[in-house]
């Protein structure tokens, strides 16, 4: 796995709502993909800190791309208020926009529970964005089945990682939501609640072997 270039770097996006805290974790020379992702609920304690967050950073960091992470809109230092998924999209297209500015390369989405429902949806229809990674798709939430109907229409190779006891994603609902969305697409239940705990390492396992099929990207110098 790549060792070199571990350089961190913290600095705030200008966001549409206001300056949104981001840390950049930096890629190596000739790395191929840069990588956006999306932490769960603020309103549960979400942030880029969040567990399932950083090893998802870390299974892709492992490629050598590099890795930005942002708090969303009335999150850690990020200014403004939560906007229920609405505002927070836009929280993305911001994180997309300095991507494609900063860094230019073809850039790979991963995004937990809240942070991959509002991150499919920014991405799915943005040309830049040519992979997307759900860990704990919420298809169960607030007492109402979310669909995801676009996905129908979301040609890009999809990794969705759930739990076999995941509450947000029981099993049939998540099934069927990947089973309607477009192809190329695959699901991996991994033993574990929502939030994975004590399976993050098979949760990483399966993030870095789809990625090295689906972007034929190698770890290791």
């Amino acid at each position: 796995m790549h060792t070199s270039n571990t350089e961190l770097r913290s600095f705030f996006l200008e966001g549409p709502a206001g300056r949104l805290e981001a840390l950049l974790n930096a890629g190596v020379p000739g790395a191929t993909h840069a990588v956006l992702v999306c932490h769960p609920h603020p309103l549960f304690g979400g942030t880029m800190n969040n567990k399932v967050v950083f090893h998802a950073m870390k299974a892709l960091r492992g490629f050598g791309f590099p890795v930005l992470r942002f708090n969303f809109r009335g999150a850690g230092r990020s200014e403004g208020a939560h906007d229920e998924g609405r505002g927070e999209a836009d929280d993305v297209r911001t994180a997309l926009d300095w991507l494609g500015r900063e860094i230019r390369l073809p850039i790979v989405f991963a995004g937990f529970s809240f942070g991959a429902s509002v991150g499919l949806r920014a991405c799915c229809p943005d040309p830049r964005v040519v992979a997307l990674v759900a860990l704990g798709t919420p298809a169960v939430f607030d007492g109402r089945t979310h669909r995801f109907r676009f996905l129908e229409g979301c040609a890009k190779p999809k990794l969705f990682v759930s739990g076999t006891h995941d509450e947000f994603g029981p099993p049939g609902v998540l099934e069927e939501i990947v089973e309607r969305a477009a192809e190329p697409k695959l699901l991996v239940r991994v033993e574990g609640d929502h939030y994975l705990a004590g399976h993050l390492a098979e949760m990483r396992q399966a993030i870095e072997e789809w990625a090295g099929k689906t972007l034929a990207v190698g770890r290791g110098l």
